[in-house]
């Protein structure tokens, strides 16, 4: 078994935990984090800028973006292949957050993430956009995890007061 777990920095520890439960003892895992490009990064300050919105300067020294981000995934990687406690290779990627997962799952048989949204109540909203996408995409099996103790069950939320209207396959 080939296995991909996505490693985010909120909830890496419930995803390794998850991961070291589930797959089996010979898998041959990956951890993954994936960064968004220094063009996204710049892309959504310009954004910021057109918009009127101020953005605090950066702290301490002026190193690059880039080389601060890599060295967090570094240790963050490193942290997470030590939690693991059995080999596992790792991987850091870097362009469209989600498409890169996506693309680091091919070939895998299972992908390991945790919700990354709403954690709250139970219900789609517990999927942020990128979790979202890589789920909805991934082109293996995916266990999914809550990073935290779930929400009861009483906190789906209701049905809708009509049924949507029926609408024909297309």
């Amino acid at each position: 078994m080939r296995a991909l777990v996505w490693i985010v920095e909120d909830t890496w520890e419930a995803t390794v935990a998850e991961a070291a439960a589930f797959l089996p003892a010979d898998a041959e895992v990956t951890l993954v984090h994936a960064a968004r490009s220094a063009v996204e990064t710049l892309a959504e300050g310009s954004r910021h800028g057109l918009l009127g919105r101020r953005r605090p300067p950066p702290p301490g020294p002026a190193e690059p973006l880039r080389v601060i981000s890599d060295e967090a995934a570094e240790v963050l990687l490193a942290e997470a292949r030590e939690r693991f406690g059995r080999e596992a290779g790792v991987q850091r990627r870097r362009g469209r957050v989600e498409r890169e997962v996506v693309a680091a799952a091919e070939g895998m048989d299972v992908l390991v993430l945790a919700r990354d949204g709403d954690h709250s109540r139970l219900g789609p909203h517990s999927l942020g956009p990128p979790a979202r996408f890589v789920v909805d995409h991934a082109p293996c099996r995916v266990l999914l995890v809550w990073a935290d103790t779930p929400p009861d069950v009483d906190t789906i939320p209701p049905p809708p007061e009509h049924p949507p209207k029926h609408r024909p396959p297309h």
